[in-house]
């Protein structure tokens, strides 16, 4: 890794594994929120499982997909990735809620997080794993 200044460039192996962490889930991300768009049989036998109203399909799909958008675009990722930890937070919360395994949400919220850090060297210098001798 080279220094510019305060911030520490990230070499291209480890941006590209930080580019297919960020990029496989925001496509679970993007398709997920198209499928409430259009409020596919599954989402709508989904929603009523969880116990949420089918009217809200459509406002959570927007939302998901406008929060997924922002992560992806790099001048708000961490505003985006701020926004998606919150929609992952109330997907775990509604899985809790009626005993349901939650790992695949949890799973998500991590390799966002984790790719956004490999592949951001804005996050890694305020974000540092390590100490600087």
């Amino acid at each position: 890794m080279e220094s510019s200044g305060s911030v520490t460039m990230v070499s291209k192996p480890v941006r590209t594994v930080g580019l297919i962490l960020s990029v496989l889930p925001a496509l679970l991300l993007l398709f997920s929120g198209c499928m409430k768009l259009v409020k596919a049989q599954q989402v709508v036998e989904g929603m009523t499982h969880l116990g949420w109203p089918e009217r809200l399909a459509m406002p959570l799909g927007i939302v998901e997909i406008a929060c997924t958008i922002l992560y992806l675009l790099p001048g708000t990722a961490v505003l985006g990735a701020i926004l998606l930890t919150g929609y992952m937070g109330g997907a775990i919360a509604t899985h809790v809620r009626i005993g349901e395994p939650f790992i695949t949400q949890a799973a998500l919220g991590v390799a966002l997080w984790l790719g956004l850090y490999l592949r951001d060297p804005r996050l890694r210098a305020l974000l540092p794993l390590r100490r600087r001798s």
